[in-house]
């Protein structure tokens, strides 16, 4: 067998045990929720540039904002994900539904960790603004789908249309296949919209967590849909892509399938768990962000 060949079985075993197959998820026609929600990825197709990029990361990553982990889940449990088309949950409960479901079907403590943070870099809501779209009512600079920037927009983009509103179409280079970048030059090399995921990768690698590689390469890649679902960035894909991809389709089902609005009660119990774990693999539960 190919080793870029990822072996279906492997998935067909490790499926979310509670999968609600009348749900469709990542609908994005209702007509209740697609106004503000094609508002967001028509701003950020249309913002983030390879410049916009940069400017994002010279802003946002001097981590000069100490944090307890406790104090993010707080300040994240009234924010709500606009560009989400499934269910108005706040943030810190998905990460519950997430890593719990994680828990029960036995996957390693990283994983499940992983499912509890995986979106915490929304918390930039606290020092972000409209104008880079990165506070609480302009989120186009936090949420949704993430893309490369640097080379052609994929067609199988949410909302394909508004990839002729971005502003590096007409670029000799970042309107080509490969654009900036070598053939198989790995995801790693790569320069992705800016939004959360991006966010929180900087964030634990500037805080030298003890995380496995394959936890940073979810959190970094969790929102590329255009790469773990559509495969629009093979030629692209360096070896290390191609080892941690069944990880991050994995993790993807849990983090799609687990949510439902069902009241959450969490108890004692389950909150010291998760410490345990926060406290192993995020330096004692303090981080600079």
């Amino acid at each position: 067998m190919d080793n870029h060949t990822i072996n279906t079985d492997y998935f067909d075993m490790h499926q979310p045990n509670d999968i609600d197959d009348k749900h469709s998820f990542r609908n994005y026609t209702n007509d209740s929720t697609q106004s503000k929600i094609k508002q967001t990825y028509q701003f950020a197709r249309s913002h983030q540039s390879v410049e916009h990029v940069l400017q994002m990361h010279k802003k946002y990553l001097s981590f000069s904002h100490r944090m307890r982990i406790q104090d993010v889940f707080e300040k994240l449990s009234t924010f709500v994900d606009i560009s989400d088309p499934d269910i108005p949950l706040p943030n810190y409960y998905h990460g519950i539904q997430t890593a719990e479901s994680i828990r029960k079907d036995g996957h390693p403590e990283w994983l499940q960790l992983i499912g509890l943070i995986h979106d915490i870099g929304k918390i930039m809501y606290l020092w972000g603004c409209k104008e880079d779209g990165t506070s609480m009512d302009t989120q186009w600079g936090i949420v949704g789908d993430t893309f490369i920037v640097g080379c052609a927009l994929p067609d199988s983009l949410v909302y394909p249309e508004f990839n002729t509103e971005h502003p590096d179409k007409d670029h000799p280079i970042y309107s080509t296949k490969q654009g900036m970048y070598a053939h198989q030059c790995g995801l790693n090399n790569v320069l992705c919209s800016w939004g959360h995921d991006e966010y929180l990768y900087q964030v634990l690698k500037h805080n030298q967590c003890i995380l496995p590689e394959q936890a940073l390469y979810i959190v970094r890649f969790h929102s590329l849909y255009a790469h773990h679902k559509e495969r629009a960035y093979n030629h692209l894909m360096g070896e290390q892509d191609h080892d941690y991809l069944h990880w991050l389709r994995i993790f993807n089902r849990y983090d799609l399938y687990t949510k439902n609005d069902d009241t959450i009660i969490i108890s004692e119990e389950t909150k010291q768990y998760y410490c345990k774990l926060i406290d192993k693999y995020l330096n004692g539960g303090e981080l600079l962000f």
